[in-house]
Parts: structure tokens; sequence; C-alpha cells
């Protein structure tokens, strides 16, 4: 059994020894020395021992210190008197272990002397209140923000997904409160508005899990990033279609607001680029790269530099093998642009799979749908296995409950991409996973729907990682 010395003083230690008593543990000895004896209930005798007198004094102090002590815990009001206690107990014991209630900004080289900063507690948890910031745990664990409690709000893109379905890489959900209960999570539980969420993961990581939770719509490209950033490379597009490219893709930028950089590679036309330097304004950047070298960096690092939240490219370049590998490696949406108009999209086409992936993604796709203004069809072709979409329809209806959009759900007999090859004015959403990567060729064979991408090439198409 250890012995833990608490030399107390002041309201704020009675309410400690108080919280002490009630701790779970039996494993501990108290010995409490108090400068006027203080009445508390329900004490046990074993476990508390009570002593009234000066700890000031050396001589009084230095009886009760020939005891072998785990460590001391000094709560007192007056500077002056930790301060010539802590003196006291050094005289006796040189490294017992001190914890002190530091009320007025001590200073101590000691290192088995740990400062507790009391106005630092007291704001810190004030700051548990307000709204928006993510509640950290700084007692448990590393104390850093790997331990985060987050409240779901109404109108969270997080609401009525299925746990299962959110990816969650780098960071767990391990708890949900609800009705100030516990509940477990599993892939089935359902998050719903005004739940509380305990995470756990990397530090950096919840930061963005916490601001992916409390957005709402008219937030895109958040979380993914803030700005839009077209990527041209010149050697990918005939120089006939980049005005027309960057015409659709400025006004895309309209639609979505925020800052659009421009950054142009392997630049071959002066004429070309004195066109695109036209668009230079407050919110327009343009950024011309002479040199040719690693253009694979350059693109990571611009997505860094610039905080991009969604790539713009024109069709040509997401058809190569090697771009569109770099692009779903930055694990940011692409909208890819084909040789359509773009103020004429009406509806946002999406094709139902056999997997959940557009439930991983649904959040962003209203988003979108409410920036662009737009419809959202959801297809689905009645000839495959219908169980996985039909859970994507009920999320899909729970949201639209939620952000007050009307969605159509439309059977198909025929496979869906045979009708939309006949429409013209949408822009299809498509989850952006690794089986997109794969050379167009293996997929000829596929009935996946998302695989087969490229047989609606010549609409507008954005992809969307699942990953936050």
């Amino acid at each position: 059994m250890k012995k833990i010395l608490i030399i107390s003083d002041g309201e704020t230690a009675k309410h400690f020894v108080n919280r002490v008593m009630d701790t779970y543990t039996s494993e501990n000895i108290y010995y409490v020395i108090e400068t006027k004896a203080k009445e508390y209930k329900n004490v046990n005798a074993s476990r508390f021992k009570f002593y009234e007198f000066d700890p000031t004094s050396l001589y009084k102090l230095a009886n009760i210190l020939k005891m072998e002590f785990a460590q001391a815990i000094v709560v007192m009001d007056n500077q002056a008197d930790v301060e010539h206690t802590i003196k006291n107990i050094r005289t006796i014991k040189k490294h017992l272990r001190i914890i002190v209630l530091n009320k007025w900004d001590l200073k101590n080289k000691d290192s088995n002397v740990v400062l507790i900063n009391s106005n630092e507690i007291l704001s810190s948890r004030l700051i548990d209140y307000l709204p928006n910031v993510p509640v950290i745990a700084q007692n448990v664990g590393l104390g850093e923000g790997e331990i985060m409690e987050v409240l779901v709000p109404f109108g969270s893109s997080f609401i009525y997904k299925h746990i299962g379905v959110i990816e969650q890489k780098d960071w767990r959900i391990v708890a949900i409160y609800r009705n100030r209960k516990l509940i477990m999570p599993n892939r089935r539980r359902m998050i719903q508005p005004n739940d509380l969420l305990l995470l756990v993961g990397e530090p950096a990581v919840l930061k963005s899990v916490h601001k992916a939770i409390k957005r709402e719509l008219g937030q895109f490209p958040e979380p993914f990033g803030s700005n839009l950033y077209i990527y041209l490379d010149m050697n990918l597009l005939h120089l006939d279609k980049v005005k027309n490219f960057i015409e659709r893709a400025v006004f895309a930028h309209k639609k979505f607001g925020h800052t659009l950089v421009i950054r142009v590679v392997n630049p071959n036309d002066i004429d070309v680029l004195w066109k695109i330097k036209e668009y230079r304004s407050e919110n327009v950047i343009i950024d011309i790269n002479y040199d040719s070298q690693d253009l694979k960096k350059l693109f990571f690092d611009d997505i860094k530099t610039y905080h991009a939240g969604l790539v713009i490219v024109p069709n040509e370049m997401f058809d190569d093998y090697e771009m569109r590998t770099i692009l779903y490696e930055a694990h940011v949406p692409v909208l890819k642009i084909a040789d359509k108009e773009f103020f004429s999209i009406k509806d946002a086409s999406i094709i139902l799979g056999d997997n959940r992936d557009l439930e991983k993604i649904s959040s962003t796709i209203f988003d979108i749908s409410e920036q662009m203004s737009i419809n959202i069809e959801l297809y689905n072709y009645i000839n495959e296995h219908q169980e996985t979409k039909e859970q994507v329809i009920e999320h899909y209806y729970n949201l639209s409950t939620i952000f007050s959009k009307n969605i159509k759900v439309i059977k198909e007999n025929a496979n869906p991409i045979k009708k939309l090859k006949q429409k013209d004015d949408f822009v299809q959403i498509i989850p952006f996973t690794k089986k997109l990567t794969l050379r167009k060729i293996y997929s000829i064979l596929s009935t996946d729907s998302e695989r087969l991408y490229h047989k609606l090439d010549d609409h507008h198409q954005i992809f969307i990682p699942v990953q936050i």
C-alpha cells in the first residue's frame, strides 16, 4: 500500500480531499496535513490520517516525513506558504515527487516538482464549452489531442451514416454517447444528431475529422481543402481546346467560390499563355512552370501549398494512366471537364453499385449539388443485387430530409450508362477508389459501373475520394 502525503489549506484543498475520498482505489493510504482542521463526511479511517499543524514549520513537518511517501501533493492558498513547504520537504526528502497547485506562475527547476497551473486548467476547461471547438482529453494518454470528443450537430455530414462505411484511417470511433448513455459502436450502428462521439487517433488526423463532422452544406471543397486548383499540362491537351477548357473551369470556380489557382506545366504556346493570364485577378492565381523536371513532386507540393480541395483537369489529362494515378494518390476530389458546356448542367447523376462507397461520399454529393444548384439522381439497375443498394437509397432519403433537398431514384431495367449517354445536362459523380487507376483495357469485361466510368468520357465527371 502506497503512502500519499497531502498538504492542504483553503477551499480548493477541501474539494480536492473530498474528491480523493470518492476515488475507487483502496490501495493508497493518505496522510492529510491541514493548517486548520475541516469536517469530512464518511471518512474511511483506515485510508485517511489527518493532522493539524503549520507545514511551514520544518520541525513539525519533519516528524511526518520520517515515513516513506510515494508522492506529496501541495494545495495551499498562500504563495509564501507553498514555497516554504516545498523547501521543507526538500530539506528532508531530496527526491520525493511533489505535485503543486500553482496559482501564481511559480517557477521551479527541480525535475521532481510538478507545477500544475490552475489558470491553464480553468481556461482549458472553459474552452471545452465553446461551440465548434474539439474537446481534447488532457489527462489521458499523451494529452496531445489523440483522444477527442465531438458533438455531431444537426445537419452534420456524418448524420445517419453507418459507422461501417466511414473510412477510419489512423483514427477510430471508440464510443458513442446518446441521451447520456454509453453505446458501443459497431459497423451497423448509425450516427444520429446530437450524438457525442469519442475518437482516438493521430492528433492531426482528428483535427481534420472534427472539421468534417462539424461541416454543413455550403462548405465544399472542405474538408479536403479550401481552394480550387486547375492543373493543365499543355503536352496532354491540344492547343485549340485549352481556351474552352479554361473558360469552363473558371465557370465552375464561380459556382464554388474560394481562390482559384491555375497551374500550367510544359507551356508551349505564347499566345495561349497570354489568354490564360487574362484570367488573373484577386481570386485567381496564375502559376506557370517552365521547368519540366519532376512534375509529380510539383503537383503534390502545390496541393499542400495552396491547400487545394478540388483539382480541375481536362478529359485528356484524366485519360492519361500515370496522371490518373497521381490524381488518386492526392486524395482530393477531381472535376474532369469534358467538351460540353458547363453552365447547362441540371443534374448530379449517380449510378448505384454493389458497394456502399456512395454512402461514404454522400454528404459531399449533397454539398456539391447545393452549391451548383442542381438536382440529385440515383440510377438503380434493378437486375443486380438490391440489398446494398436499398441501404444506400435509404441513407440518401434520410439526408434529403435533413438538408431539405429532393432526390430522384430512377429504376432501370437496362444498364444506366446507356441511358446517360443519351443525356446531356448532367455531371456524373463517382467514388474515387483505387480500381479507377487501372488501365481501361482491363475493364472491358467488367460489369462494375464505376470501372466503366470512361464509357461517359464525353460528359463532365467528379471523382470524390472515399477517405476524409
